[in-house]
C-alpha cells in the first residue's frame, strides 16, 4: 500500500510527485496544491510529506514504515501541519511558521511545513512568509493548499510550483468507498453522485443516515418556497440546524481542550475560581473555540447551499433536455416539477442567487440575513397568463429584480 493510494482519480498528480521524488535535481522547495473542494489537496500534501520522510528511498511513500505512519498520523516531529478554523491566518501564526521552517530536520530527511488553508493568508501574514518561500532553508519544503490560484496572493504563487488537482469521477469515489469503507455498491454510487465527488462528504452520506436525511430535507426546500413566510422559515431552519450541529460537534471538544490547557498550566480543573494568569489563557481558548464554532456553522451552511444549488442545476438540465447525469437522479419527479415551475432563465438566476449568498457568507455577512435574502429570491413564481414559467423574482424569464439587485 502506498501513501498515494489515497489520491483518488489523480494519476497525473501522483506521477509528478513520484518523478520529483526519484529524479535527481527535480525537487522544488515550495509547492502550491490547488483543486476544488473534496479533490484531496491536503491528502496530496500529507502524502508527499510522508514520501519525503519515508525510510524506504527505493520506494518512497511505501505507507508501511514508521516514518510514513508518523506523518499520516500527524505526529512526525519534522512535519508541521497548519489547519486553521479562523477566517484568516494571523501574522503571529505566520511568524511561527517561518521559525519552524528555519529549523533543521531532527528525525527525518526534510522539514516539511503544510499550510492546508493558504487562501486564508491575508496581505500581512502572506508577506511574512515571502522571504522564507523565496529563499528556503536547505532541506525545508513548503506545501501550500488552496482551492485555486486566484485564491492566493500573486506574490505567494509566483514563488511556488503549481500542482493542480481535478475533481475525481463519481465511479472513482464510489470504488474508494467500496474498497476502503466496505460500503454497499448501490449506496456508494448514490453517495458519490450526491456529494458531487467530494470524498469526505460522500463517505459521510454513505455511512450516516442522519446526513442522508438532512440532505433530503435541504433538496426538498425549492418546492416549499411558496411565499415570503415560507422563505423566511426555511432560512431560519438552515441557520438553526447549522448552529446546533456546530455546537454539538464542539461541546465535547471544548471541554477536552479546556482540561488539556489546565493540565498544561498545572491548574486544578475542579477549582471554582482560577488564578488571573490561568483565566487569561482560558479566555484566549474560549475566543478561539468561538471562532472555530462560527467557522463550522459557515461551512455547514455552505455545504447546504451546494446541495440546494444542485437541485436547480438538475432542473436546468431537464428543462434544456441535456443528457448529462443528474446529481439528484433519485428524485426525478421533484426535479421535473421544479423545471416546469421556472423558465430556463429563471433557473439560471436561481443559481446566481445562491452563488451570491455564498460570496456574502465568505465576506462574513450575517448568516440569517444572507439566507433570508437568498430564500426570498428563490420563491416559487406564479404562472404567467401565457403559461410561461417566471423567474425567481416574479418576472417572466427571470428578471433581475429582488433582494440581490
Amino acid at each position: 500500500m502506498s501513501v498515494f493510494d489515497q489520491l483518488v482519480g489523480q494519476d497525473r498528480v501522483v506521477r509528478t510527485l513520484r518523478q520529483t521524488l526519484t529524479t535527481p535535481g527535480a525537487m522544488t522547495h515550495a509547492w502550491l496544491v490547488t483543486g476544488p473542494p473534496g479533490s484531496g489537496r491536503s491528502v496530496a500534501a500529507r502524502a508527499f510529506a510522508a514520501a519525503l520522510q519515508c525510510d524506504r528511498q527505493d520506494d518512497p511513500g511505501c505507507g508501511r514504515c514508521e516514518a510514513c505512519r508518523l506523518v499520516l498520523a500527524g505526529s512526525h516531529p519534522d512535519v508541521c501541519i497548519v489547519d486553521t478554523e479562523q477566517t484568516f491566518i494571523k501574522v503571529e501564526e505566520a511568524r511561527q511558521l517561518v521559525v519552524e521552517a528555519q529549523a533543521r530536520p531532527s528525525l527525518g530527511r526534510w522539514r516539511v511545513v503544510v499550510v492546508e488553508d493558504a487562501d486564508r493568508l491575508n496581505d500581512h501574514s502572506a508577506n511574512t512568509l515571502l522571504k522564507s518561500l523565496e529563499e528556503p532553508t536547505p532541506r525545508t519544503v513548503w506545501m501550500l493548499c488552496a482551492p485555486s490560484l486566484e485564491d492566493v496572493l500573486v506574490t505567494i504563487r509566483s514563488r511556488c510550483r503549481h500542482l493542480r488537482l481535478g475533481t475525481p469521477s463519481v465511479t472513482a469515489v464510489a470504488d474508494l468507498l467500496i474498497e476502503r469503507d466496505g460500503v454497499d455498491p448501490a449506496m456508494a454510487h448514490y453517495a458519490a453522485r450526491a456529494a458531487q465527488s467530494h470524498i469526505g462528504i460522500a463517505r459521510r452520506l454513505a455511512t450516516q443516515e442522519h446526513a442522508r436525511n438532512r440532505r433530503r430535507e435541504i433538496t426538498s426546500i425549492p418546492l416549499q418556497l411558496s411565499g415570503v413566510g415560507a422563505a423566511l422559515g426555511a432560512a431560519q431552519d438552515l441557520v438553526t440546524e447549522a448552529g446546533e450541529g456546530a455546537r454539538a460537534a464542539s461541546d465535547d471538544y471544548a471541554e477536552q481542550e479546556r482540561r488539556t490547557l489546565l493540565g498544561q498550566l498545572g491548574a486544578d480543573p475542579a477549582a471554582r475560581v482560577q488564578p488571573p494568569s490561568v483565566r487569561t489563557h482560558l479566555k484566549r481558548l474560549d475566543d478561539r473555540l468561538r471562532a472555530e464554532s462560527r467557522r463550522q456553522q459557515h461551512d455547514s451552511i455552505d455545504a447546504a447551499l451546494t446541495d440546494l444549488a444542485s437541485v436547480y442545476r438538475d432542473a436546468l438540465l431537464v428543462a434544456t433536455g441535456s443528457q448529462v447525469e443528474l446529481v439528484n437522479s433519485s428524485e426525478p419527479e421533484q426535479i421535473g416539477r421544479l423545471a416546469r415551475s421556472f423558465s430556463q432563465e429563471g433557473l439560471l438566476e436561481a443559481l446566481e442567487t445562491i452563488g451570491l449568498a455564498r460570496q456574502r457568507l465568505i465576506a462574513n455577512g450575517a448568516p440569517l440575513l444572507v439566507l433570508e435574502a437568498m430564500m426570498i429570491g428563490l420563491v416559487l413564481p406564479g404562472p404567467s397568463p401565457s403559461g410561461v414559467g417566471r423567474g425567481p423574482s416574479g418576472g417572466v424569464g427571470g428578471s433581475r429584480g429582488g433582494p440581490y439587485s
